[in-house]
């Protein structure tokens, strides 16, 4: 049996590799080789098997040769844990010219979920990593500077257009909106297909995450020595390890559970009001399908 993981070279990607690969092989989806093969070593050291598959999620040619790769493989599919993600200060595009982090967060791991769920084994579970950023009730989100997702379209987050009233801070609305059509995508997964198991999870805030890489070095450093370690004593905050073990429990669960969003301690958890209208849902996920087809193979 093997999990795959995206985003498994640092933060809580790495950490929740760690934690399954106690349980059965992991596939170690990311872009770095350099630091795939160091947690494949890790897993190794410990005594467990991790296999490396190079993708860069932004890019949909690299997702559906790493989904041939995975298939190719052979190996009993358990489990698909969507982690990685970026939310960029300054906006970039990728060759198509979409936005990067909604390439990243949300197009990419659509398109590997789409193109995985066929060989994923019955019961299987999907986890997508979401965020309260989406929900523009969520107060937490709403004092660090997130108006919740600003979605007008696929084809408009692509290009990096929000709905108006969003956040000032560059970035910002195009990973609150991923994070939305990632929940999205999950609640209408979860209607979809009952042969397997989609649910979403809510980490709390990780100041030790590589999500914030834009950031300078000092503020880095604060992250990741000062705040990260008391980050499991303050409402809302967690750190890597915390994450991972609450992100375990849920990919490894066999209670039958679909289209569950949970939050940092791992109990059921709403999102935003929007977000659970299955008309919204549905159109996320019906524009995601028509933006991607029209890439050619």
């Amino acid at each position: 049996m093997a999990y795959i993981v995206t985003g498994p070279t640092a933060g809580i990607g790495r950490r929740t590799a760690l934690e399954l690969a106690k349980r059965d092989t992991v596939i170690l989806v990311g872009r770095d080789p350099a630091k795939l093969d160091d947690v494949r070593k890790t897993i190794e050291r410990d005594g467990g098997r991790a296999v490396p598959i190079v993708c860069d999620l932004s890019d949909l040619a690299s997702v559906r040769r790493a989904a041939a790769e995975i298939i190719g493989l052979g190996l009993p599919l358990t489990g698909l844990l969507n982690n990685a993600g970026i939310m960029q200060m300054h906006p970039t595009t990728n060759t198509l010219g979409w936005d990067l982090t909604f390439a990243t967060d949300h197009l990419g791991p659509f398109a590997l979920t789409e193109a995985l769920t066929p060989h994923l084994t019955d019961g299987a579970q999907v986890v997508f990593i979401c965020s309260s950023c989406e929900d523009p009730e969520r107060r937490p989100a709403v004092i660090a500077g997130f108006r919740g997702g600003r979605y007008l379209s696929a084809e408009a987050s692509a290009r990096g257009d929000w709905a108006p009233g969003g956040s000032k801070l560059p970035g910002r609305d195009a990973y609150a909106t991923a994070k939305q059509c990632n929940l999205a995508t999950v609640l209408v997964f979860a209607r979809e297909q009952p042969r397997l198991r989609f649910n979403a999870v809510e980490p709390g805030f990780n100041p030790a995450t590589d999500l914030g890489r834009d950031s300078n070095v000092f503020l880095r450093a604060v992250a990741k020595y000062v705040l990260s370690p008391l980050a499991p004593f303050i409402k809302y905050w967690s750190n890597p390890r915390t994450a991972a073990r609450v992100i375990t429990r849920v990919l490894t669960d066999t209670s039958g559970g679909t289209g569950v969003y949970y939050d940092e301690n791992g109990r059921p958890f709403q999102g935003s009001e929007l977000v659970h209208q299955p008309e919204f849902s549905e159109r996320v996920v019906a524009e995601t399908r028509a933006l991607l087809a029209r890439v050619p193979v």
